[in-house]
């Protein structure tokens, strides 16, 4: 059972998320899934394992969210794709608002009915390159972009007064730190735990000089 296994992987972890907010993660994973087979939303297939990849790979970056919650409570996930990961941390943190960006329709028309469905009221799906959009937010996150300079270069804009940058990656490229353009520079970097997940995560978060 989904919900079994997602509770087993929260509690590995020093997250507090209620019944309730599994109850909606759960859900979130079944419209992934039933979804998917249509519209080729992630390569992640089994239902089990985006428990691990998308949902707990996401949540783990909420406890560093309050690090801008003094700003504004406004945090846009850029490149969104389907969801992730924005939907997940709007799950667990309602009293923030979420915007989730993207380019591509269908992305958006997903999002738009697991807002519906779970009844998040706190998200904001938005069809749009990043570069086109206008707003100020505490946090920008990403979890797809190619590369951090990208990620900054094209939203740069978007990040209120003393907001930061949440940069997800996978191994942590010195030479990608190196390459950041001038007007930013790494605040923090933490290395997330991920329970059951092969391979390295981290967190980079950013400010601008």
């Amino acid at each position: 059972m989904l919900k079994a296994r997602l509770a087993k992987l929260i509690a590995k972890t020093d997250l507090q998320v209620s019944d309730e907010q599994i109850d909606k993660l759960v859900a979130y994973v079944g419209l992934l899934d039933k979804w998917n087979k249509a519209y080729n939303l992630t390569s992640v297939r089994q239902p089990e394992q985006m428990l691990v990849k998308h949902i707990v790979d996401s949540l783990v970056v909420s406890p560093h969210l309050s690090e801008v919650s003094d700003i504004n409570n406004k945090f846009i996930d850029v490149g969104t794709g389907p969801g992730l990961p924005g939907i997940p941390l709007s799950i667990v943190n309602p009293d923030y608002e979420f915007t989730l960006l993207d380019s591509l329709g269908k992305r958006i028309r997903f999002i738009t009915q697991v807002k519906h469905e779970l009844k998040l009221d706190n998200v904001t799906p938005l069809q749009s390159r990043v570069e086109d959009h206008q707003g100020q937010y505490a946090g920008v996150l990403s979890r797809a972009f190619a590369s951090i300079s990208d990620m900054v270069n094209w939203s740069h804009h978007l990040v209120a007064e003393n907001g930061l940058f949440y940069a997800l990656k996978g191994q942590l490229d010195q030479q990608e730190i190196d390459d950041l353009p001038e007007f930013v520079e790494v605040k923090q970097a933490y290395t997330l735990e991920v329970p059951e997940l092969d391979g390295e995560r981290h967190l980079v978060l950013l400010k601008k000089r």
